[in-house]
């Protein structure tokens, strides 16, 4: 399944106008079903399906149990997901948008295991990562409408994740770094849109101890983030970035 589609359009610069073909990012309707009855809905790009329903489910705790291995994926006009769980499920359908809005709240299911990880990371070190992360961005690349994601060890990019939802982006990374057992400790979660309180939510949900993201974080975002020990960092930009929560995880020469 592809990420994008082509379109034609009429490209206009100044007085001259020009027909070209373009792409466009592709957006699903997906549904999940958990030992046959549907709990989530939502829309979201068709890239790294079975790693956004990992994530989503766990993170959310819609699921325990999840056996991935025996996930069934359909493509189509719709995305139909089949999981089998063998733990507690949640009674409570969701449907939510690709931006999350209307969807579950996460405010109360951050902790504060994030506050007890010793890492530090040089700000070099932190503005050549993102640097990286920005530059392998393909589908943005291409055009111009999605969000990307990343987990790094503050050496390399773990793994990486792009859709038309930020907080997709981020459950896709969650959901790989689950399957792979990469573990959370002394990672980074890097995104390019805003950090919301529901992103930040889910990173303290997994100890995860910095998140970096070239745009702002929201006041109820920095509160989670005070109060769960995360280390948030915004406006990663060239050669700055501002530290709103826990400075002392980011070292200077």
């Amino acid at each position: 399944m592809n990420g994008a589609r082509t379109q034609k359009v009429i490209k206009v610069t100044g007085d001259a106008r020009a027909e070209v073909e373009d792409l466009v990012a592709l957006e699903r309707r997906l549904r999940v079903r958990v030992n046959g009855s549907e709990r989530l809905s939502l829309y979201c790009t068709p890239l790294m399906v079975r790693e956004l329903v990992v994530g989503l489910l766990v993170t959310e705790g819609v699921a325990e149990g999840v056996c991935a291995e025996r996930m069934s994926i359909v493509y189509g006009e719709e995305i139909t997901v089949d999981v089998a769980a063998e733990g507690r499920v949640s009674t409570k359908g969701a449907s939510v948008t690709s931006g999350c809005v209307g969807g579950i709240s996460f405010e109360k299911k951050h902790t504060t295991r994030a506050r007890s990880d010793p890492m530090r990371m040089g700000a070099g070190r932190l503005l050549d990562v993102f640097g990286r992360f920005q530059h392998r961005s393909d589908l943005y690349n291409s055009t111009g409408c999605v969000h990307s994601a990343a987990l790094s060890d503050g050496e390399d990019i773990l793994c990486h994740a792009e859709d038309i939802g930020r907080h997709n982006a981020v459950d896709k990374v969650i959901g790989y770094a689950l399957l792979e057992e990469l573990g959370f400790s002394g990672r980074l979660m890097l995104a390019s849109g805003r950090l919301s309180s529901e992103i930040v939510s889910k990173c303290a949900r997994w100890g995860i101890p910095l998140v970096v993201s070239r745009t702002a974080p929201t006041a109820l975002a920095l509160d989670i983030a005070e109060e769960s020990g995360v280390t948030v960092v915004g406006f990663a930009r060239g050669r700055r970035f501002n530290i709103y929560t826990h400075p002392e995880r980011i070292t200077f020469p």
